[in-house]
């Protein structure tokens, strides 16, 4: 049996949901399943403990290019640990990278919860496209940009984000810039930042505000085959 250090919550997940045991190590913000065993936390996803993870002597380290940093990935090489590291912008991109993890690396069966993703984000129908920005943190605020996995997962579902063409991919954004966009709503998810009922809407007066699952708008992982159905159910709320 392999043993693996996840450094990715998402990918945590989806090796815990698929072959329990396998996982020896994960990070602080891994959170689901809520019972991940004896695995040693290592630290948070910028900051893991390079020596404690090289300590549990793990066969692979699962990382991911935009969660963890370059260099923490290096020293965890020339320590000769064995890293995958994915890259996530979009939801086919998700599923290939899915399929490279718990498939190619782990030598899993593929598991059914990806199939069952597959088919659900296959049944999405188009609709009526609404226009939003995506804040992911405030003070500053910043939202979603460009080339984004949570972004392309919101147009799937008919919201077409305002700052999808920015050069940057999270860009900071004045609060009265975002509330003078024009938009037909905002979308607050609840992580990074945790938005609330009580902390987000009342930036923006007047526009509806869909409150969003952070797991299901950007975790890849078990929680996409129930993702549409979900953050469809949320944005229906706010409109």
């Amino acid at each position: 049996m392999r043993r693996v250090v996840s450094l990715v919550p998402s990918l945590t997940e989806a090796v815990a949901v698929s072959a329990p045991g396998l996982l020896v190590g994960v990070t602080d913000w891994c959170t689901h399943p809520g019972d991940l065993g004896d695995a040693v936390r290592v630290g948070g996803t910028k900051n893991p403990d390079v020596r404690r993870i090289t300590e549990l002597r793990p066969d692979l380290v699962i990382a991911n290019e935009e969660e963890n940093r370059a260099p923490d990935l290096a020293a965890l090489r020339a320590a000769g640990v064995e890293v995958l590291v994915t890259e996530v912008r979009d939801l086919p991109q998700a599923l290939r990278e899915l399929d490279r993890v718990l498939v190619g690396a782990l030598g899993l069966t593929r598991p059914g919860w990806l199939a069952d993703a597959e088919r659900a984000w296959a049944r999405v129908e188009p609709a009526r496209t609404r226009t939003a920005f995506v804040p992911i943190w405030r003070r500053p605020w910043m939202v979603l940009g460009r080339d984004t996995f949570a972004g392309d997962l919101l147009a799937r579902l008919g919201v077409r984000n305002v700052y999808a063409a920015h050069a940057e991919r999270y860009p900071r954004v004045p609060v009265e810039e975002l509330a003078a966009a024009g938009c037909d709503l905002v979308v607050l998810p609840d992580e990074p930042y945790r938005f609330t009922a009580e902390d987000g809407p009342e930036a923006f007066p007047g526009l509806p505000a869909a409150l969003l699952s952070g797991r299901h708008l950007t975790w890849y992982g078990p929680s996409l085959a129930e993702a549409p159905a979900v953050l469809s159910r949320a944005l229906r709320v706010a409109l």
